[in-house]
């Protein structure tokens, strides 16, 4: 068989409002995502106790968002953060972090088509290495339930991103 492409069979389960409606909700979730990471600059200058632009070299030099979150968590740890601040701050980053399963899902994913041409699932760019063999991406629907999800994530990170300007304020953290 080869030169012969093997179709794999998918439910065809699929979101309603077709491709737009997909493309607009990972727009904004990846919007938000983005706007709400942009906050941990002033957490960095708040709890670093350094001003915003010193806060901004550390933001950029640390190239990937959990490396970000690494440093705001271990900066809230300080024994210099007041107990208030230092659980509101972890709050909001355990729940960012949950949130964050979801948003790296929808941007490192290849996308599916159905014969429509709308995305009716995603599947995931990585590889899983057993001991004999390896497993890589894992397909899902892109349905109902999937857009409600995306629809929950985004309220959501607006809400920690409400919540990062709560604690800036309320600790006169730099802006």
């Amino acid at each position: 068989m080869t030169g012969q492409k093997r179709q794999v069979a998918m439910p065809q389960r699929r979101a309603p409002g077709g491709l737009d409606q997909i493309l607009l909700l990972v727009g904004r979730l990846n919007y938000a995502w983005t706007n709400t990471e942009s906050l941990l600059i002033y957490l960095i200058a708040g709890l670093a106790k350094v001003n915003k632009e010193t806060a901004i070299v550390i933001f950029l030099t640390l190239n990937t968002t959990r490396a970000r979150m690494d440093v705001v968590e271990r900066l809230a740890k300080l024994p210099q953060t007041p107990e208030d601040c230092r659980a509101d701050v972890l709050q909001l980053l355990e729940r960012l972090g949950q949130q964050s399963k979801l948003r790296n899902k929808y941007s490192h994913c290849i996308y599916s088509f159905d014969e429509k041409g709308d995305i009716s699932h995603t599947q995931q760019m990585r590889i899983f290495d057993g001991k004999t063999s390896i497993k890589y991406g894992k397909v899902e629907a892109v349905d109902e339930p999937e857009v409600v999800r995306i629809t929950e994530c985004i309220k959501d990170i607006t809400d920690i991103n409400n919540g990062i300007w709560d604690v800036v304020k309320r600790n006169r953290f730099p802006t």
